[in-house]
C-alpha cells in the first residue's frame, strides 16, 4: 500500500444554523431537531501528512482552548477511521489544527474539525469510504459530524443524521460575533422552555430567505441568553450594525447578521471590533 505523501489540508468552515426548532425529545434524552444548515468561508483549518509517530499540534486566534490529548474530536476521528479499516495499513501521521474559530461557541467548531480530519485523512491514507460509511462512522462521534462532512445547505432532521441538501442556496454575506464567552451546550438544553415545538415552515411557504428567517426560529436562543445575558447585546449590535437579519447559531453564543453586500458586512465587522476590542467579529460569506 502507498501512501500521499504531500501534506493534505481541509478547510473545518464555520456550520451556521439559520434555524433551529426543537421538535421533540428521545427517550435515550437526545432533543430531535430541524435546522437549516449553512457552512461559511471562515474556518479552523486541517493539514495532515505521514510522519513517523503521531502527532497534533493546534495554532491560531484560540489554539489555548482546545485540548490537545485523546479527548480531542480531531484524534476521536483519526482513530475512529483506523478502527473501520484495520485491514488497510494507516501510517503515523501529524496532524496540525489551526484553530480560527472561537470554542464551545455554537458553530460547530470542534465537528467541522473531526469532519475536516476525516476527509484530509482518507485522501492521505487512500481509503475506500464513500459518504454513506463515513456518516454512519461519523454520528458516533457528535450528532453535528454528519452535517458537518456534508458541507453544504441542508435541513438536517432527527438528532442531526437526517439530511436533506438544499439546492440553489443562496450565497449571504454574513457577519459572526462571539461575546467572547463559551455557552455549554447541555446547559442550553436544560435550560429550555419547551421540547415539543413546531417544526420549519417548508421553505417554498415564503418569497425571499429573509422573510422565510422571519417565519422561523432557534429555540435555543432563550435559553442560551438565560444563561449568557450578553448574546443579546451582540444581537442588538448586529441590527444597530446594519444587518437585515440577526440570530444566534447552534446553542450560542456565536451570533450572525446577514447583510446587503460583501462591502457592508466587511465595514459593520470593522466597526464591531473597534468598538468591542473583547468580542470576535468577522465577515464572511456563505458556501452554496
Amino acid at each position: 500500500m502507498t501512501f500521499n505523501s504531500v501534506p493534505l489540508a481541509e478547510l473545518a468552515p464555520a456550520k451556521i444554523n439559520l434555524a433551529l426548532h426543537v421538535t421533540g425529545r428521545r427517550h435515550d434524552g437526545y432533543h430531535l431537531l430541524e435546522s437549516l444548515v449553512v457552512f461559511a468561508e471562515l474556518g479552523d483549518r486541517i493539514t495532515v501528512a505521514a510522519a513517523s509517530e503521531d502527532s497534533f499540534v493546534v495554532d491560531g486566534p484560540f489554539a489555548t482552548d482546545v485540548p490537545v490529548d485523546g479527548g480531542n474530536l480531531v484524534l476521536k476521528a483519526r482513530d475512529a477511521l483506523r478502527t473501520a479499516f484495520p485491514q488497510h495499513t494507516t501510517q503515523p501521521v501529524a496532524i496540525a489544527l489551526e484553530k480560527n474559530l472561537p470554542v464551545a461557541s455554537g458553530i460547530g467548531g470542534g465537528s467541522s474539525d473531526a469532519a475536516a480530519a476525516l476527509r484530509a485523512l482518507i485522501r492521505l491514507w487512500r481509503l475506500p469510504a464513500d459518504a454513506e460509511t463515513l456518516a454512519r462512522l461519523a454520528l458516533p462521534l457528535g450528532a453535528d459530524l454528519p452535517m458537518c462532512l456534508a458541507g453544504h445547505p441542508l435541513i438536517a432532521r432527527g438528532i442531526g443524521e437526517e439530511l436533506d441538501p438544499v439546492r440553489h442556496f443562496p450565497c449571504l454575506p454574513m457577519v459572526l460575533v462571539n461575546p467572547g464567552v463559551a455557552v455549554a451546550t447541555p446547559g442550553v438544553f436544560r435550560a429550555l422552555a419547551s421540547r415539543d415545538n413546531p417544526p420549519l415552515a417548508p421553505l417554498d411557504s415564503a418569497d425571499t430567505v429573509l422573510d422565510w428567517l422571519a417565519m422561523s426560529r432557534n429555540d435555543l436562543e432563550p435559553a442560551a441568553m438565560s444563561i449568557e445575558p450578553s448574546i443579546a447585546e451582540v444581537l442588538a449590535t448586529l441590527r444597530s450594525s446594519g444587518a437585515s437579519f440577526a440570530r444566534m447559531s447552534g446553542s450560542g453564543a456565536t451570533c450572525f447578521g446577514i447583510f446587503d453586500t460583501n462591502a457592508a458586512a466587511s465595514r459593520a465587522a470593522a466597526a464591531i471590533s473597534a468598538a468591542h476590542p473583547g468580542w470576535f467579529s468577522a465577515a464572511t460569506t456563505t458556501r452554496t
